[in-house]
């Protein structure tokens, strides 16, 4: 039973009691107008934060630095009492730091009037300068020795120090300080525990303090969430990059603070409170048996033969000579998944004739033996799209395709329905890829005609278009991705846990099983009813290929992606005696 918090008032500072914890600021003299920070504790008393209520919402017309703070304005609305912080800046005409105190935790909402383009928007902290003379950057103290990250990155780390930082976004690759993609998006939240560990799987006990943003997804315009730390503080920074434009009042998204019991605890917080608020669905999408039977995907076997040329075995009599290797090992997936590149154009999707002189024969065919056939999709290509439906760079290359473009959007749902339909190639559904390669820049444009739709929103845009399209030409078709935010629970059928990494924060390889794991876990608290994808790709050596094979069974649907070869090892037929029997194991729990 949780009761309402209370407001009392000494002689020095104000203090809001809730269940969960104590908020409380200087008053008089030497208030918040002279120091901006407010004291968050648990309900023993002990620090969590220095809770700084700075904030910046700069644009591209005008830096955003506070100038002038005004004493809180405190009220009581709703079984919670708020506190509203004016702050005065030459960027904006009103700016209003609300902060909202419910029994169990703080709703942080900047508001805005005026005009602008948002650039960078950063919340727990800020710039101006205070009337003691001091200036630039503000953030918040925390008091916390670990932080956890629900978002594979490399080095791999789950859990890592609290003076880490974070990027929760749909933007990254492969290259130096960009692995972080891996889920795009990942659920935009972190936790901050009080105890220090050295292990990147394994959160220390708690109490932990939960840290998310809420907002319907069209309004999550930013293309990344990024956690910035310096000396035992830190702050949250969305960058908008310039395209979303302001002209009256603006609401950033909420940040709200919780103390858990764990990371884990955490995130079904997140999911939770996301579904109460109507900003996420409680979705769950209709299963069809077919999903769940063990898939196929060529794309491990095609590195495995031809290393950075594997586009080009991508081939209808490469896809045969793998399906003739199943066979004689007596291995039967369920689905066969054409990977990279089936495509004449990456864009257009039309397909390579010369590869497959007869896909939609080779589709009918897998039909015929009681298989399915979905068909990987290479997310934002602009290959073969005309210019005008396309995002461009300043030197006016096309760099994306603009899902706020309606040409585009018509063009989308007519591939769909030449990829899918009985008329089509009859392909019984979509692996979405490269989400992460989501247009991010100032100097971006996206098309006249579009609406401007931009970031982790564009994204949900362009998937939601693709898995509705497939819907409405086949009901059972299956969209698989890796998005893994609440927002997109009805806009997928099933979320692929993604690429593999590979190694720690001193260097060593990390277990892909583990990985594998530690995923697992963030998919089923955020997406309880979507069953899993567990991928196999890359595998470092045959030996983590069989033990990220035994764990698979167990933690979602089983994909084989090698069949004749791991790197320079050879796969022999124990081995592959072997999947077949964990392939036997997972169909028992199917029945």
């Amino acid at each position: 039973m949780t009761s309402a918090p209370a407001l009392g008032e000494g002689a020095t500072r104000a203090t809001v009691t809730a269940d969960a914890f104590t908020l409380s600021w200087r008053i008089g003299t030497r208030g918040l107008t002279q120091s901006p920070y407010l004291a968050l504790r648990d309900a023993d008393g002990a620090r969590w934060m220095r809770l700084c209520v700075l904030s910046s919402v700069h644009t591209a017309q005008a830096r955003d630095e506070t100038t002038r703070i005004h004493e809180p304005e405190v009220s009581v609305e709703d079984d919670a009492i708020v506190v509203r912080i004016r702050t005065e800046s030459a960027a904006w005409t009103d700016r209003v730091l609300v902060i909202r105190c419910t029994a169990a935790q703080l709703e942080i909402t900047l508001e805005c009037t005026g005009t602008g383009s948002l650039t960078d928007v950063t919340i727990l902290g800020g710039d101006g300068a205070l009337p003691s003379g001091a200036s630039g950057t503000f953030r918040s103290g925390i008091h916390a020795q670990s932080m956890y990250v629900p978002a594979p990155t490399e080095p791999i780390a789950f859990v890592r120090p609290a003076w880490a930082g974070a990027s929760l976004g749909v933007v990254g690759d492969a290259t130096p300080g960009r692995l972080h993609g891996i889920f795009s998006p990942p659920p935009l939240a972190l936790a901050f525990g009080r105890a220090a560990t050295a292990d990147p799987f394994s959160p220390p006990a708690g109490p932990w303090l939960a840290t998310w943003l809420r907002a319907p997804v069209a309004e999550l315009g930013f293309t990344a969430m990024r956690f910035d730390p310096l000396d035992g503080a830190g702050l949250l920074r969305l960058g908008y990059e310039g395209h979303t434009h302001v002209d009256g009042s603006w609401r950033s998204p909420t940040v709200v603070i919780r103390p858990v019991e764990s990371p884990v605890t955490a995130l079904r917080a997140y999911r939770d409170d996301a579904v109460r608020t109507g900003t996420a669905p409680d979705a769950a999408p209709e299963l069809h048996r077919w999903w769940l039977e063990p898939l196929f995907c060529g794309w491990g076997a095609q590195v495995a033969r031809a290393g950075r040329a594997a586009p080009s075995l991508c081939r209808q009599d490469v896809y045969d000579e793998f399906l003739d290797l199943l066979a004689a090992a007596e291995l039967n997936p369920g689905t066969v998944v054409i990977d990279d590149r089936w495509q004449a154009e990456y864009g257009t999707a039309e397909p390579d004739a010369e590869a497959w002189p007869d896909l939609r024969g080779w589709i009918a065919r897998r039909h015929g033996e009681g298989r399915r056939v979905l068909l990987w999709w290479k997310a934002w290509d602009p290959g073969g799209l005309p210019i005008e439906e396309c995002i461009t760079d300043a030197a006016g290359r096309p760099i994306a395709a603009d899902p706020g473009n309606p040409a585009y959007l018509a063009r989308l749902d007519a591939i769909v329905e030449r990829l899918l339909s009985a008329d089509g190639l009859d392909a019984d559904g979509l692996k979405v890829d490269f989400t992460q390669r989501t247009p991010s820049g100032a100097t971006l444009r996206s098309t006249p005609d579009g609406d401007g739709v931009w970031g982790i929103a564009a994204v949900h845009r362009l998937v939601e278009r693709l898995h509705d399209a497939a819907k409405r030409i086949k009901p059972d078709a299956l969209v698989i991705t890796h998005t893994v935010h609440p927002a997109f629970g009805d806009a997928t059928d099933m979320i692929r846990t993604n690429d593999v990494l590979k190694r720690g924060l001193t260097g060593e390889r990390v277990s892909v099983a583990a990985q594998l794991r530690a995923r697992h876990q963030v998919v089923q608290a955020v997406l309880p009813h979507h069953p899993i994808d567990t991928d196999q790709w890359p595998m470092p050596s045959r030996d983590e290929w069989l033990d990220y094979a035994r764990a698979q069974s167990g933690l979602g649907v089983p994909a084989l992606y090698y069949i004749d070869r791991v790197r320079a090892q050879p796969i022999e037929p124990d081995h592959l005696a072997f999947i077949g029997r964990t392939w036997d194991e997972h169909r028992e729990t199917l029945t």
